[in-house]
């Protein structure tokens, strides 16, 4: 190999030693940036390739920026608040019935939004809601840790809830209404059996009876953000906010359909993303007078510059012959047949992840499967069980995805500790078998209903 290959070689392992080790707390973005620069200015990657680059990630950041936007507006209607105060009636005192509701919320939310984005919203409402319930902290990690990992893992089922995944869409030439048609009922279901294991692993830890909460959640938001109440909110108050939350929500799913609607129609999914966060904005400036202004410090685009920047380097690699290399590794795994080499690809991209975060395991993984001159059946099924092993494999440990680490990031802010000790005691039961779980249902999910 010559020296820009092996400079290649040695930006991408420092990079990813930089992003894992985080001294100071440096963002993500900033390793990944110098990262992709030094690959730009060896020669690894040229001006087409960067124009290529960006044509493939531009419609996904798009549509994960417009997604973001609508979230952070969501906030700003004390929605996520409202949704806090209805956990603790819905929970009724329950433990247990409090886990099976944030287990709800976390996917939805995902589902919704994106996995980034519910992790950083739904994290500081769990915080809020297991505070004001006066949990001690061992009993608020079992549901800070399930609700992260069913939030993260939630991405698999629709591809527009991963900004990586939207990338690799795009890579594989793969519709968003085909990935969902072929992935959602089994990675649905691989999430259920997910939680259902983690509720057994936990389940020690968690409180059978919950403390009494020391104040109404919601009302104690809005007497903040809106105006000193006089007297506690009235039963009626609570249900016309009720109702307005309700019409938000409603109009956040039918933009969520309108997506899938759009990919079938092959209309540029980020045109209905861009349309939804427009009329979302135009209304709390008419509900609640706050111009949009505030957006342009509350979105968080160092998201889309991570990945850019780790597209370049994994670019890099692949003009070094990275891909080259894992084809002839590979292809013969895949030549099997397509049993074997979903479990393996699958495998491989966890095993990846974990070591490198999902992101370059994820786009590595799907370039070498485009090299492999696939039929189209065979390519998408493989490229989903790769998605498996980057959105549920990569959460074996706390570094496999940016997600985790957003949220490890947050736990810190808050002052609660989660020692490796402590996820690894979940994950290293629940993973591997959810993984495994997921990608024998995608299997014979595609063999039932497409072959």
């Amino acid at each position: 190999m010559n020296f820009d290959i092996w400079m290649t070689i040695f930006i991408f392992a420092m990079t990813m030693i930089v992003i894992l080790w985080r001294p100071r707390d440096i963002n993500e973005a900033w390793p990944a940036t110098i990262g992709a620069v030094l690959i730009i200015l060896i020669g690894m990657v040229s001006t087409g390739d960067i124009t290529d680059i960006i044509s493939k990630i531009g419609g996904a950041s798009i549509t994960i920026i417009a997604t973001m936007v609508m979230a952070i507006t969501l906030e700003s209607f004390g929605f996520f608040h409202w949704v806090a105060a209805r956990l603790v009636t819905l929970a009724k005192e329950s433990g247990y019935r409090l886990y099976w509701y944030i287990q709800l919320l976390c996917f939805m939310m995902t589902l919704l939004f994106n996995n980034d984005g519910s992790i950083l919203i739904t994290t500081p409402i769990l915080i809020i809601l297991l505070k004001n319930l006066r949990l001690k902290p061992h009993q608020q990690i079992p549901y800070l840790l399930s609700g992260a990992l069913i939030a993260t893992a939630s991405s698999a089922p629709i591809g527009v809830s991963n900004i990586v995944n939207l990338i690799a869409l795009e890579i594989v030439e793969m519709s968003l209404y085909m990935h969902t048609a072929m992935m959602f009922i089994p990675a649905t279901v691989g999430l259920i059996f997910m939680s259902a294991l983690m509720f057994l692993v936990v389940k020690r830890a968690l409180p059978e009876k919950l403390p009494i909460s020391t104040h109404d959640i919601e009302e104690n938001y809005f007497t903040k953000q809106f105006h000193p109440l006089k007297k506690p909110m009235s039963v009626k108050t609570k249900r016309k906010r009720t109702k307005f939350m309700l019409k938000v929500l409603l109009f956040v799913f039918i933009i969520r359909c309108l997506l899938f609607v759009a990919s079938y129609l092959a209309i540029p999914i980020e045109l209905v993303a861009i349309a939804g966060s427009l009329v979302l904005l135009i209304w709390r400036w008419i509900k609640l007078g706050t111009s949009p202004v505030d957006l342009l410090k509350k979105t968080p685009w160092q998201i889309l510059v991570f990945a850019f920047s780790m597209y370049v380097i994994i670019y890099g690699l692949h003009n070094a012959g990275l891909t080259e290399l894992l084809v002839k590794v590979c292809e013969p795994i895949v030549k099997q047949g397509l049993f074997q080499a979903s479990f393996i690809m699958g495998g491989l991209v966890s095993i990846l992840s974990n070591i490198f975060n999902n992101h370059p395991a994820l786009m590595i993984g799907t370039i070498t499967l485009t090299e492999m001159g696939l039929d189209p059946v065979t390519l998408k099924t493989i490229y989903l069980a790769n998605i498996i092993g980057s959105d549920i494999g990569s959460l074996l440990l706390p570094i496999g995805t940016l997600a985790s680490l957003i949220w490890m990031h947050i736990l810190k802010q808050n002052k609660i500790k989660v020692t490796w000790k402590d996820y690894l005691r979940v994950t290293i039961i629940v993973i591997p078998l959810a993984t495994f779980v997921s990608l024998f249902l995608l299997y014979y999910w595609v063999q039932l209903v497409f072959s």
